[in-house]
């Protein structure tokens, strides 16, 4: 008996160690993986939390006592997983519900992994010393996280995003994200250097404190807005609970320090948002512009009403959503044309960026007040905590950080680094809320002990399941990205064949993913600068791919963007014959995509370009005409139109290529397209318009010395001989071949070369 009980002990040290490995899950990069700062993280994550599993049930089998805790905390994280695996079940696509996309590795499955971590945490964790040793490594890892941010601002090749960065990342990969992760170790230093007894050692205070610069200092180089005001509210909530609860003059100081620097903030941001100082520094002119007008801030308003428009669709959707992980579905289909601006523009939000309207929209009323629930269990424990003077401190800094989550939680959304130490903190916020005789209690009163011939069979089963299980939805997912950016490198080294067998490769796995992969084929073959379409290979990997699409098409039935790039295929297929079967069917896949989509300006380019092929002017001119009319800022939009109407034959065509050089929102034309322009202008021997456009290609390509030559010739032909004088000197020291012709050049003008 007593030997059993040192192995139980054994588990249970096991256990807690594996938590104490997760703490470190924020600083895992798979740096040669499709996305590096997030798929590693959950993946490794995954499997912990697996073989964790594994332990945890082979614990309680033998241990009662070890069952999950069950408080509101509890029973708040419990009923959300509830409403986020019925409203998987009634998603409108399924699949990405349950697995969630290659980019952020989010859905069902993942975040099960979540619940089943906090689980384990609030039953192993029974002393404050364990508590106090995983909150240390949390912000040990935040800290060294940091420092990596840090480091992006250098050109060392060690830190990935390096390059003198403006807004540093850190090891989540996007500035907000890690704003969000920097913000929890922020409060949890400042929490416990204040919890800490005057007669702890020094250096404990110390690093705290350091702990605490170090992440403000991150938080601040991430110059996201969102963040920084949580950051500011929740050490204003901190001082001021600290002055309430716990009166002192330094906490009186603090919060009206606090609340003064606010004021000035904003008088100074009013007043001098239009200053030199301001506009000559990119920090100071992001985080000093308030207006609601702002470009970032306006496509999140989109984004937020198109999400609420598709919420409110049907009794369905405002009760259960379009599933978890969908909220690119009402996106589309309800698209502000105002986001497409010209190539670049950020057309596809998959998330809302804001994790109170992604609940609403994606699992409905059920799933956003179960959502809000969680806030209320958390909040109603803290309250408790701020009227014991033993964890006055702990109220305010855990109260603090909650509030700093939920106000940068309403500017960006959740990922894993973010979940792990969330779920962290609400455990500790679980366990400080057990009443002190409880705490005291001991572990194994509940004891019970089957048979050992059944526990180890039960184990062995376990193991061999959970090994299949990581196999299958980790190494396997693993190997299939890490084949893709195979794929991708042998791509960019022009190795056509290399590329294409480990694209196949990838896809043969048939794993979560396998919609990115499926995609990521695609825009391989559309951008490809190797071999021609009317080889039999490349016609072959074609077709391979638009089989590929279709799956993702069958798969995922009322997304437009698999249409879309089954358009795009066809085209390319058609392009050179128009009475090819390609040119119809991409029409097919397009207007199928117009129709989940009507105001999805790109779909009206493609339909448009189909007909392009077709040689059917007409109706290639009504479709541009109809991007035009969508958004009329968007510049990309004219020079398409323009280009069509020329082709047509129709010359007012010439005003709408010079409109979108104009404007706003101005299109920046390839040198292919200057040359299309410039062609025009030279049939009509439009000379001013001709210098302006060999200007502008020597903006584009300095290295060409005809386009030197060429504008010397416009300069000469408008009477400016010193501008064609200059230019022919400058045609000779690009290239010194064109140096006898810029001599005879420059002599009949009468001048010396």
């Amino acid at each position: 008996m007593q030997q059993q009980t040192i192995k139980e002990s054994n588990l249970v040290k096991f256990l807690r160690f594996g938590i104490y490995l997760a703490a470190f899950v924020p600083l895992i990069i798979f740096k040669d993986f499709i996305s590096p700062f997030h798929f590693g993280k959950v993946v490794v994550f995954r499997s912990l939390i697996e073989i964790l599993g594994v332990g945890y049930l082979v614990l309680i089998l033998k241990d009662r006592s070890y069952l999950p805790r069950r408080d509101k905390v509890f029973w708040a994280f419990f009923l959300f997983v509830l409403a986020f695996s019925l409203t998987t079940i009634t998603s409108v696509l399924k699949y990405p519900s349950f697995w969630g996309s290659l980019e952020r590795m989010g859905g069902l499955w993942t975040f099960w992994h979540y619940f089943v971590f906090f689980i384990i945490l609030t039953s192993v964790f029974t002393k404050k010393e364990h508590w106090q040793r995983l909150l240390d490594l949390t912000i040990f890892a935040g800290v060294l996280s940091a420092f990596y941010g840090f480091g992006q601002k250098t050109n060392i090749d060690f830190f990935v995003g390096s390059g003198g960065r403006e807004r540093i990342f850190g090891t989540i990969g996007n500035p907000a994200l890690f704003a969000g992760y920097q913000l929890f170790i922020v409060f949890l230093s400042l929490m416990l250097y204040l919890q800490r007894k005057v007669s702890d050692p020094f250096l404990h205070k110390t690093l705290y404190l350091f702990a605490f610069g170090t992440t403000s200092i991150a938080v601040l180089m991430t110059a996201v807005r969102g963040s920084v005001l949580g950051y500011a509210v929740g050490l204003t909530v901190f001082a001021f609970l600290w002055m309430i609860y716990k009166p002192s003059r330094i906490g009186k100081l603090a919060f009206k320090t606090l609340i003064s620097a606010a004021v000035l903030f904003v008088i100074f941001s009013s007043l001098f948002n239009d200053s030199s100082i301001v506009k000559n520094s990119k920090y100071l002119s992001r985080i000093t512009n308030l207006s609601l007008t702002a470009v970032t801030v306006q496509t999140r308003f989109w984004a937020w009403q198109a999400g609420l428009k598709g919420w409110s669709e049907s009794p369905k959707t405002m009760l259960l959503g379009w599933g978890p992980e969908n909220f690119n579905i009402p996106f589309s289909k309800n698209f502000n044309p105002k986001f497409f601006v010209g190539s670049g523009s950020e057309t596809l939000f998959d998330r809302a960026h804001n994790m109170f309207v992604e609940i609403l929209v994606t699992m409905g009323i059920i799933g956003f007040l179960a959502y809000i629930n969680i806030f209320i269990a958390l909040f109603a424990s803290l309250r408790k905590l701020l009227k014991n003077d033993e964890f006055i401190v702990y109220g305010a800094g855990l109260m603090s950080v909650t509030i700093a989550y939920i106000i940068h939680n309403s500017f960006i959304f959740d990922t894993s680094a973010n979940l792990v130490v969330f779920f962290t903190i609400a455990g500790f916020i679980s366990y400080l809320s057990i009443p002190a005789e409880d705490k005291n209690s001991t572990l194994g009163n509940k004891s019970r002990i089957f048979n050992p011939a059944l526990i180890n069979l039960t184990t062995a089963f376990l193991i061999i399941f959970v090994s299949v299980l990581i196999y299958k939805t980790n190494i396997l997912p693993a190997k299939a990205n890490y084949a893709t950016t195979r794929a991708i490198v042998r791509g960019w080294q022009s190795d056509f064949n290399g590329a294409l067998a480990k694209f196949k490769e990838a896809l043969s796995y048939n794993v979560p993913g396998k919609y990115e992969y499926r995609h990521r084929f695609a825009q391989y073959l559309v951008g490809v600068g190797g071999p021609s379409t009317k080889e039999e290979i490349v016609q072959k990997a074609y077709n391979f791919a638009l089989t590929e699409i279709d799956k993702n098409i069958k798969e995922n039935p009322i997304d437009n963007l698999p249409y879309l790039y089954g358009s795009r295929l066809n085209i390319i297929l058609g392009k050179d014959d128009p009475k090819s079967p390609y040119n119809d069917r991409a029409l097919e896949y397009s207007m199928k995509a117009l129709e989940l989509s009507p105001t999805f300006i790109r779909t009206f380019y493609e339909i448009a370009q189909a007909y392009l092929s077709k040689k059917d002017y007409p109706k290639a001119i009504e479709f541009f005409q109809k991007a035009v009319d969508l958004n009329p800022e968007t510049g990309l939009s004219y020079w398409y139109l323009g280009a069509a109407k020329i082709e047509s034959g129709d010359p007012s065509g010439i005003k709408d290529l010079e409109k979108a050089l104009t404007g706003e929102y101005r299109h920046s034309p390839t040198e292919q397209d200057y040359v299309r322009l410039l062609n025009i202008y030279i049939k009509d021997k439009d000379f001013i318009r001709i210098a302006f456009i060999y200007e502008r290609l020597i903006g584009k390509n300095p290295k060409n010395p005809q386009y030197y030559a060429s504008l010397a010739t416009a300069y000469a032909n408008l009477g400016r001989i010193d501008e064609a004088v200059e230019m022919a000197r400058k045609a000779a020291m690009v290239d010194p071949s064109f140096e006898p012709d810029a001599r005879a050049f420059v002599k009949s003008l009468g001048r010396e070369f």
